[in-house]
């Protein structure tokens, strides 16, 4: 039987990564099978942590997926592996101002689906109060079973002993300071992964150093026992098609890992193509997805890439195409990169973009089709997010895809564009709403 076990922090920049991370990696080289999930919309931790477990990880999301979806998407993850980590979004207990179980906070997550929570303290610059601070989130809300802690950036001996003696909950060990071991970062996040050729060394490093200052065992007692049957199926987005032309690359990577599994499930085959290596959809694909990513990274090497935009016009004739964030920006006119530069896109949209001019968008998105699409029929209502520093500079002459509301249902009027077969927007979709 499985075990699950959450990994949370009272904010951002605590360190939960790096200690999810190094968990997954020990308990690997113990001989565990682990696998982990993400809570929020993410797409960068996951795929740290796809290839520090191995396998996929999927995301829970309680603001964008209902209960059941919920369910069944821990008992997947479950199935197969011995220990499940689940690493928060931001702080345990930060979502919407909304009523619990609905705010898209990890608590949320925590509550419902009843995972023990270990805490990763992050105690540079303090002592005591660490205390405080874990004493306060454990009793925050009694629904949510703060189990355990880490305490992260120790500096030296007497660090530990103040902060140690202050803790009220059980300690599974201490992280020392090391420099050697912070992940970089650029804007939407960490690298990312596939970015890196050192990713085997540095989880190697990572699992030796819990190995050395965390007690391993202690954490695993802390994970409660879940029956992989536990969910039902329910599926949070049908495939877009029989066999998807899907870009992946550097450029466009940001696909949720859930969305693909349950394409694949459902029967769909995915077939890849890298547009930065001048690669064109597959032909024998009955729609095209391009994700989001960085293509402003790489303006240059996509308005290049002719055997990719003459293959995607192709395409788009007589199947449809959708871009999502950084993909809606290559299907456009031009994409303006972070030097004031335009480089000339597909221009099966008519909007503009640019890097340049850059203003950070980010929240929960409710979306509703204007018109059919390859994502449902007119009227039918989406769930997921925004998070981009680009910007529309010219909305060109295209119809709107969707309006938009945001998490707490505020309007935000129109968005995205859509012409014959093409669509496109600035919005991630987790899953359809019903």
């Amino acid at each position: 039987m499985s075990r699950v076990l959450m990994v949370a922090a009272p904010r951002s920049g605590s360190g939960k990564t790096t200690v999810t991370l190094a968990l997954l990696s020990a308990f690997r080289r113990r001989g565990l099978s682990v696998r982990a999930l993400k809570t929020g919309p993410d797409y960068i931790d996951p795929a740290f942590h796809q290839e520090a477990s191995g396998v996929p990880c999927a995301n829970l999301d309680s603001w964008a997926m209902q209960g059941a979806a919920l369910q069944a998407r821990l008992a997947r993850a479950a199935e197969g592996v011995d220990l499940v980590i689940v690493e928060s979004s931001m702080g345990l207990f930060d979502g919407l101002a909304l009523p619990d179980g609905r705010r898209g906070a990890a608590s949320d997550i925590a509550a419902f689906l009843d995972i023990p929570v270990l805490l990763v303290l992050d105690a540079s610059g303090q002592g005591q109060s660490v205390g405080a601070v874990a004493q306060g989130l454990a009793q925050w809300d009694d629904k949510v079973t703060v189990a355990g802690v880490i305490l992260n950036n120790i500096a030296s001996d007497r660090h530990e002993k103040l902060c140690r003696a202050a803790l009220k909950q059980t300690l599974c060990g201490v992280f020392r300071r090391d420099r050697s071991i912070l992940l970089p970062e650029r804007h939407l996040g960490l690298v990312q992964a596939r970015e890196r050729g050192d990713l085997e060394a540095f989880f190697r490093t990572l699992a030796l150093k819990a190995e050395a200052e965390l007690d391993l065992d202690a954490v695993f007692a802390l994970s409660r026992p879940i029956d992989a049957s536990e969910g039902k199926k329910a599926s949070l987005l049908p495939p877009p098609g029989q066999r998807i032309a899907l870009a992946d690359d550097a450029a466009f990577s940001f696909l949720y890992a859930h969305l693909a599994e349950e394409w694949r499930e459902a029967g769909a085959e995915i077939r890849p193509f890298s547009p930065l290596n001048d690669e064109e959809p597959d032909e024998g694909a009955d729609c095209c997805w391009l994700p989001g990513g960085y293509p402003e990274l790489h303006g240059g090497r996509l308005a290049a890439a002719r055997n990719f935009r003459d293959g995607m016009r192709r395409f788009a004739a007589t199947r449809p195409v959708h871009g999502e964030c950084g993909g809606f920006m290559v299907l456009g006119g031009g994409l303006e990169d972070s030097a004031g530069m335009r480089h000339e896109m597909l221009g099966l949209l008519s909007h503009e973009t640019s890097f340049a001019r850059r203003r950070m968008v980010l929240g929960y998105r409710q979306a509703q089709l204007l018109r059919p699409s390859v994502l449902g029929a007119e009227g039918m209502m989406l769930r997921g997010h925004e998070f981009h520093y680009a910007r529309v500079t010219d909305p060109g002459s295209d119809a709107a895809f969707a309006r938009l509301q945001d998490g707490e249902g505020n309007d935000l009027g129109v968005a995205g564009a859509q012409r014959n077969r093409v669509s496109g927007s600035f919005f991630h979709v987790l899953s359809r709403w019903e």
